[in-house]
């Protein structure tokens, strides 16, 4: 796979990375050594960009996946917290616990408003003097807010953007509301004009365009100023086909076997709207004891309705 420069970074990354989220206790809940095998056998086959978080508890799985690799890999973290001690524990941790000396990127984890962005200064600071030090080599945001990526793309302190992107516009935001790809594309292509590596995530719109698998990749891979675009892979089969669609081998017929697919709520990301109770046709969606929506697997139909309403990107799908 060839390989792109990410912004001024000087970080080279292959056009589409591995978001290691998919294999741990919140999706698939892989084992250490299934899951770890997966992303060994996509970094043999050439993938070299991977993304992780604090949050998702993936870095014994990276660590052991890493372990005698001929080559070190791109990696970005990030951590959700504000303050300066908590993103250098943050740092801390990723380092300790994926073996690694320098982690690559590191990111603020989904910024959601400017204030957020505000309340944060402490972690930036510290991750500009990890920087400085030389244990992290590039400072970004995460985000699903075209708000925030224009902002960012205005401060020279990030050196990268991690934003949500796909053809149907599903998860994008703007202030309170929702938010287009256009508006996105034109952030994201800001962004690149200042000189930030930018690198894609949800492509699938977190499961719902699945479907619709070459035209959404097609759609993100094309867009000016995307260095990389983040997917999960659960097995070593949707590896072998990302690539048959990077290098354009892929039959135009190909659509990817659904009948394995689950609905599956982030309870970290579920605001408890209950819009998705109101769109579900099947009743299949109810309030926990924390009011946060949950799924009857028994009376779900996984005709994905719920998922383009969620404001916050709560809802996907994965694999059983």
């Amino acid at each position: 796979m060839k390989k792109n420069l990410l912004g001024k970074t000087g970080l080279m990354v292959t056009p589409v990375g591995f978001g290691v989220l998919t294999v741990g206790n919140t999706q698939l809940n892989l084992s250490v050594n299934e899951g770890s095998a997966v992303l060994r056998y996509a970094l043999e086959r050439g993938i070299n960009f991977l993304d992780t978080a604090q949050y998702y508890e993936t870095y014994p799985y990276i660590r052991k996946a890493l372990k005698g690799l001929p080559f070190d890999p791109i990696i970005c973290s990030k951590c959700l917290d504000h303050s300066y001690e908590q993103m250098k524990f943050a740092v801390e941790e990723a380092r300790r616990e994926m073996d690694r000396d320098v982690i690559d990127i590191f990111l603020l984890h989904e910024v959601r408003s400017d204030d957020d962005l505000s309340r944060r200064q402490g972690a930036i600071e510290y991750l500009q003097e990890a920087k400085i030090k030389g244990l992290v080599k590039a400072v970004g945001v995460s985000t699903h807010h075209v708000d925030v990526a224009e902002k960012v793309a205005m401060l020279p302190e990030f050196d990268v953007l991690f934003p949500l992107i796909n053809f149907k516009s599903l998860g994008i935001r703007k202030g309170s509301g929702a938010g287009t790809k256009e508006e996105m594309a034109a952030a994201i292509a800001l962004s690149a004009k200042q000189g930030q590596g930018v690198f894609a995530m949800k492509v699938f719109g977190g499961g719902p365009l699945i479907g619709d698998y070459q035209e959404a990749i097609r759609y993100v891979n094309k867009l000016p100023g995307i260095a990389s675009m983040m997917i999960g892979f659960g097995n070593t089969e949707e590896v072998d086909r990302i690539f048959e669609m990077i290098n354009g081998t892929l039959p135009s017929s190909y659509v990817p076997d659904l009948s394995q697919k689950k609905l599956w709520i982030d309870q970290g990301d579920c605001e408890g709207c209950g819009i998705c109770l109101d769109r579900c046709p099947n009743q299949a969606l109810f309030r926990n004891e924390t009011g946060r929506a949950n799924v009857n697997e028994d009376l779900c139909l996984t005709c994905g309705y719920c998922a383009p309403v969620c404001p916050v990107r709560a809802i996907i799908m994965i694999s059983r």
